[in-house]
């Protein structure tokens, strides 16, 4: 399988190249097919990652004004990235964007680019996004909170439509995919052992309905709260194969450390807490 995805910061010189390039992988990495286009700004908390150039590459969620949640792996670096929320078609001015640059990248500090686990980034927003009717906030599950096999739950992202991960969409489009147990998603028939406890499986039994490469980072909700992250998988929409999620709720905790935690940093040096 070719994945076109962006290349990744080089960390010896901290030189970031935005340009698609293509390597030969065993998985999606970037990762709807077999959905439809929700009603035009009905899912208010989703947000488009854009290159400099204004190219999509990864979705995320608003989670603060200040605050969108996304996956390790759609880290391009932060000079070239923008957070797009309000959005609904790509490419067209509907006049209910907001745009704001990152002010700070920070991907869980357990991320493993060769395992995919902990495929987590919170990126804080130098201006703050204005909640109106047209961009919400996304409610996120308690620590560790689980899900039971075959909860409904549904993915959306401006990714591709095709198994093959062509036909990129112009509008947002969502499906609605059953939760698989990690049990049947670790079997030798699937992931042979290579989903985490950090990970949530999720697709058809008889494929054809899945996310694909450009729903990276993007929202996996179910019972109204983001569960999941779109993360990686073997193809797009295939039955022996259901896409792979990082579990939001595993780091509910981590979420509230490093958005809150900064505040009170802030707070702090501003001398607005008493000294112990």
């Amino acid at each position: 399988m070719i994945l076109c995805c962006f290349e990744p910061v080089n960390e010896e010189n901290n030189e970031k190249d935005p340009e698609l390039v293509c390597e030969g992988l065993d998985f999606v990495q970037g990762r709807i097919v077999g959905g439809y286009s929700p009603s035009p700004n009905s899912i208010k908390y989703i947000v488009s990652l854009q290159s400099s150039k204004g190219q999509h590459f990864c979705g995320g969620s608003l989670v603060h004004k200040y605050w969108v949640l996304t996956a390790a792996h759609c880290n391009i670096g932060m000079d070239q990235m923008m957070v797009v929320a309000g959005d609904y078609t790509l490419g067209a001015n509907e006049g209910t964007e907001q745009y704001s640059k990152p002010l700070m990248l920070i991907p869980h500090p357990l991320y493993n680019r060769s395992t995919n686990n902990a495929d987590i980034m919170l990126i804080k927003l130098s201006a703050p996004i204005e909640l109106n009717r047209y961009v919400s906030l996304a409610p996120l599950p308690k620590q560790n909170t689980g899900l039971l096999a075959g909860r409904m739950c549904r993915v959306s992202g401006w990714g591709s439509t095709s198994h093959s991960g062509g036909l990129i969409p112009l509008t947002l489009r969502t499906v609605r995919l059953p939760i698989v147990s990690t049990f049947k998603c670790n079997s030798s028939s699937s992931f042979s052992g290579n989903i985490t406890a950090n990970m949530i499986c999720a697709g058809s039994s008889t494929g054809g309905k899945d996310a694909c490469k450009g729903d990276s980072g993007g929202p996996l909700v179910c019972d109204g709260r983001v569960y999941g992250l779109v993360s990686w998988g073997n193809g797009c929409g295939d039955p022996r194969f259901p896409g792979v999620y990082t579990a939001v709720s595993r780091f509910r905790r981590w979420i509230d450390q490093t958005i809150y935690s900064t505040y009170a940093r802030c707070l702090k040096s501003a001398g607005l807490f008493g000294k112990d």
